[in-house]
């Protein structure tokens, strides 16, 4: 069955546990199918592709979720290259190949209604996997699955002010122009700092996700500003980790001179703030593969869902508990 329907309503999660039980589904999680049957069910998987520490640990956990084990076949294309225009080419050969769902995470915010359009006509339910899309068109999508950009970022600019109760200057490190989640990040970061008194933004530049290409563009940033500079807000965990490159590079101290706040929360990150080169680190939780198979089975099964599924993840603002988290971090 490919008919479904979406609901409206946020649903936070715990951990991956849902209460998808309401919807009057008996499936168990870990079947395939809109019955728990035999029947394998098919998954195109429009990717991101190798990204970072975030996005290897999440396709991986989707990977497994959505194994033949499980009853899945699922047919993983990952973009070219970050090209959205080879996610387009992969969500419409999925069309045209017939699968019983898609699974998009999108390279760009924009530029989807013409497919999700196409598979809506073939009456194939699409799920968002982390990020979103603009407009923001629930007709068009089944559900969206991953962690709250902004709640995340405004975590981040309330521990800014309470670190820094007098002010500070600072600077921003971006993921690329055109995404939702750098969109999201910097809009509750801003929101946030909009009335903070005492602060100062200095410059906010696109440094790619990449650890060599922010410490070659907070290394510039330093030099114009004198190192005075008290604060950078990297919106990845490896741009951090190269902004406190940086920081060393020009003869001053990360978490001394120059405060550091990261989001992702991969193992790297944790040793950073262990090793103090980082001061904050807001998890991006990138393990809700599980939930992803329980929002399909009750899609498949002809189940309401929520348009809005809210993966719960957690801040470290001490190398203590830094340390406690690393034996058990996943990614």
């Amino acid at each position: 069955m490919k008919s479904f329907r979406t609901g409206f309503a946020v649903l936070a999660i715990s951990g991956l546990t849902l209460g998808l039980a309401a919807c009057g589904s008996d499936d168990d999680s870990s079947a395939g199918g809109s019955g728990g049957g035999d029947d394998v069910v098919t998954v195109g998987f429009v990717a991101v592709g190798p990204e970072g520490g975030w996005r290897t640990a999440n396709e991986n956990n989707i990977k497994e979720a959505f194994s033949a084990e499980n009853g899945f076949d699922l047919k993983y294309s990952p973009a070219s290259d970050g090209s959205q225009n080879s996610q387009i080419t992969a969500f419409t050969s999925f069309i045209d190949e017939e699968v019983d769902v898609i699974l998009l995470s999108a390279t760009e915010a924009t530029g989807w209604e013409d497919v999700l359009f196409k598979a809506q006509e073939a009456e194939i339910p699409v799920v968002l996997l982390d990020r979103g899309i603009e407009p923001d068109n629930t007709d068009l999508y089944a559900a969206h699955i991953g962690p709250d950009n902004y709640s995340i970022s405004v975590s981040a600019a309330e521990w800014a002010q309470e670190t820094f109760p007098e002010g500070a200057s600072y600077v921003v490190l971006e993921g690329p122009a055109g995404l939702s989640v750098v969109n999201e990040r910097n809009k509750g970061w801003d929101d946030t700092m909009a009335d903070a008194t005492g602060f100062t933004k200095l410059e906010s530049q696109d440094a790619n996700w990449s650890t060599d290409q922010a410490k070659s563009v907070f290394e510039t940033m330093l030099k114009s500003h004198n190192n005075d500079v008290q604060l950078v807000f990297a919106q990845n965990d490896e741009m951090g980790l190269g902004a406190a490159q940086a920081v060393e590079a020009a003869g001053l101290t990360p978490g001394e001179d120059v405060k550091i706040i990261t989001i992702d929360g991969t193992k790297a990150a944790l040793q950073g703030l262990v090793d103090g080169q980082l001061s904050f680190v807001a998890e991006y939780n990138p393990l809700f593969g599980e939930t992803a198979v329980e929002v399909v089975n009750s899609l498949l099964a002809g189940e309401s869902v929520e348009s809005e599924y809210v993966i719960d993840s957690v801040t470290f603002d001490s190398p203590e508990a830094a340390e406690e988290a690393l034996p058990t971090r996943a990614y």
